[in-house]
């Protein structure tokens, strides 16, 4: 059978170069860093429930034709372009609504090397490109440092509760099945 790897002699190289290892939503990923130092955060909403290591880092590479679902973190995330095609970042802000980011090379066309996705607000990811072989790489960067506890992969109703008005969006980032359908239209 044949893997998006063999599909893309460069996303092969850089798997393998980087030590990536397939990540649970899809694509490739690696914990780059992770700070020995520890840090305490306090809040009126005591989000965290104890320390956390103060800063991770990964890279993770998206093939073209999947998508990172909607999901959200307990700490900010800054998230890097490093090459391929540009990836399309769509955020769900409580105060904002749908705002929709672009990583890439390409400043006159609106993109950019990095983005802040602050604590608490819900992203998705895809790569702009829809051509077999291609794909992003880009990297994350957590503050307070990822803990698997602090990231909630959404639920579309939920969502779609919450910004009726961005459907369509919401529903192009559900979780898909086998035969092109969302798990929801299953249900």
């Amino acid at each position: 059978m044949k893997t998006f790897a063999d599909n893309s002699p460069r996303a092969e190289s850089i798997i393998a170069e980087l030590g990536l290892e397939p990540h649970p939503e899809g694509g490739w990923y690696r914990e780059t860093y992770r700070s020995a130092d520890r840090v305490s955060v306090s809040g009126p909403d005591n989000r965290f429930g104890g320390a956390r290591s103060s800063s991770t880092a990964i890279y993770y590479l998206l093939p073209a034709g999947h998508h990172s679902r909607f999901h959200r973190m307990k700490s900010d995330e800054v998230w890097h372009f490093y090459g391929g095609s540009p990836l399309s970042l769509m955020l769900l802000s409580p105060d904002d609504g749908l705002v929709h980011l672009r990583l890439g090379d390409q400043f006159g066309s609106g993109e950019r090397f990095q983005a802040v996705v602050p604590a608490g607000h819900w992203i998705a990811a895809r790569p702009t490109s829809s051509t077999e072989g291609d794909f992003s790489l880009v990297g994350c960067t957590v503050s307070p440092g990822f803990e698997f506890g602090d990231f909630e992969l959404a639920d579309s109703d939920r969502l779609l509760e919450r910004w009726p008005e961005h459907r369509e969006v919401i529903l192009s980032f559900a979780e898909h099945t086998g035969d092109g359908a969302t798990v929801r239209d299953h249900q």
